[in-house]
């Protein structure tokens, strides 16, 4: 008898080990890789984000996919660097082609949930809701439910829930993790696995922060002011996520993926703690961005150096969930990072492409190599020279070699791409 009690508990453990992870993507619109407390900013606290840094991995070198927003949206839902999807820069349509993640979890048998900003819809300009028969809306990359807007959103935000536009009050990083936490609620209640992607409005020029969230910065300009008390609500609304998760018991087994779509403003204090660069550039200020991964029942918490990027983010999820190979395009420009998840600390061992248009960037472990303009590359070794000062393109001439030749052929690949390579279908 008290052998079969042993077998059955050990059968129940090894079941409930074996459930696939619920799935939280959050993403700020333009945060900085210095804005944050657990990198010492000088005026900006986010005790919440610094606990989910304690808590979790800790991404000292991550990337987004791109210095600008909706390519690096585009590289989060498919893996790919974003001149490969049609998403040259920001305010150009995804390509409908293209296989996403949510569409793949979708078909795993997750429920999915995208709430905030969008901006894959070939849409410029201040966020808008997007229409219920938008052929670029969230529902067309494998969204069942979507309450979003086109591009960024503030106080108050005037949103689309599934087509259906709705009116909300208070701020706008509050409004979706309150609407996101009802989504997940209901899928605890189900006892479904779900995929919540949270993109964020703030601290999105313009800046419009509650008066009691600007009280801190008061020593600062006004628009300062704004953008930091944006952030303090955002790293709140961060709390009421992580709370909301724990209160519905679902908060040991589920991933909290978080980054920005971009490095930070040209702000004072700086936005990205004494980097080279902004959002736009390809030097570290435009690219670095902050990044965390939290998975109570599997990470052990630690900081690690090792670069990855946002299209990292679908291929991790595809090998950690044991998908189908065909559950993303045959190229793909991420890596999985379940070794770096499961306490490996290796060397990468594929370089990270940037590209917008003829410009970009190749990241391979400490050596970065820039296209800053037709014909001119630099180098640079981030490891002794994290601010880019030191060009090292005359000094280093075979790593320079090796990367620059490794850049035009990503180059070739991508043109390849944007011919319909990639969609034999077609």
């Amino acid at each position: 008898m008290l052998k079969k009690l042993l077998f059955f508990f050990f059968m129940l453990g090894a079941a409930q080990a074996a459930e696939p992870p619920n799935i939280v993507l959050i993403m700020t619109d333009d945060q900085g890789w210095g804005q944050v407390g657990y990198y010492d900013h000088p005026v900006l606290k986010t005790p919440n984000l610094d606990a989910m840094a304690k808590n979790g991995l800790r991404l000292d070198r991550f990337y987004a996919g791109a210095p600008v927003c909706s390519p690096t949206r585009a590289s989060v839902l498919t893996g790919r660097t974003n001149m490969r999807t049609g998403v040259s820069t920001h305010g150009y349509a995804l390509r409908l082609q293209e296989k996403s993640l949510a569409t793949a979890l979708k078909k795993a048998g997750y429920t999915t949930g995208h709430f905030g900003k969008w901006h894959l819809n070939a849409l410029r300009g201040p966020g808008i809701p997007i229409l219920g028969d938008d052929p670029w809306s969230p529902g067309a990359f494998g969204f069942e439910t979507w309450l979003t807007v086109s591009n960024f959103f503030d106080i108050d935000p005037y949103m689309s829930r599934n087509g259906e536009f709705e009116d909300f009050k208070g701020d706008s990083s509050e409004v979706i993790v309150r609407e996101s936490l009802k989504f997940i609620a209901e899928a605890a209640k189900n006892k479904k696995t779900f995929l919540a992607v949270i993109w964020d409005g703030s601290p999105h020029y313009p800046f419009i922060a509650k008066n009691e969230d600007k009280k801190a910065f008061a020593h600062l300009n006004p628009m300062s002011q704004n953008l930091h008390g944006e952030l303090v609500a955002f790293d709140r609304s961060v709390g009421e996520l992580r709370k909301g998760l724990r209160d519905l018991n679902v908060a040991d087994n589920t991933i909290v993926w978080f980054c920005s779509d971009n490095g930070g403003l040209e702000v004072k204090p700086s936005s990205v703690g004494g980097l080279r660069g902004k959002k736009g550039d390809f030097y570290e200020g435009g690219i670095r961005v902050p990044g965390i991964i939290e998975w109570p029942a599997k990470i052990t918490p630690r900081v690690t150096k090792v670069p990855a990027v946002t299209m990292d983010i679908f291929p991790t999820l595809v090998d950690l969930l044991d998908l189908p190979e065909d559950s993303m395009l045959e190229t793909v420009d991420g890596i999985s990072l379940k070794n770096l998840i499961q306490g490996s600390d290796a060397k990468r061992d594929k370089m990270i492409p940037f590209a917008m248009g003829k410009k970009g960037a190749l990241i391979d472990n400490d050596y970065k190599l820039l296209s800053v303009k037709k014909g001119k590359f630099e180098l640079y070794n981030l490891a002794d020279d994290h601010a880019e000062a030191k060009d090292l393109s005359s000094s280093n001439p075979e790593v320079f070699a090796k990367m620059k030749q490794a850049f035009l052929a990503i180059q070739a690949s991508i043109q390849e791409s944007q011919n319909g390579k990639d969609y034999p279908s077609i």
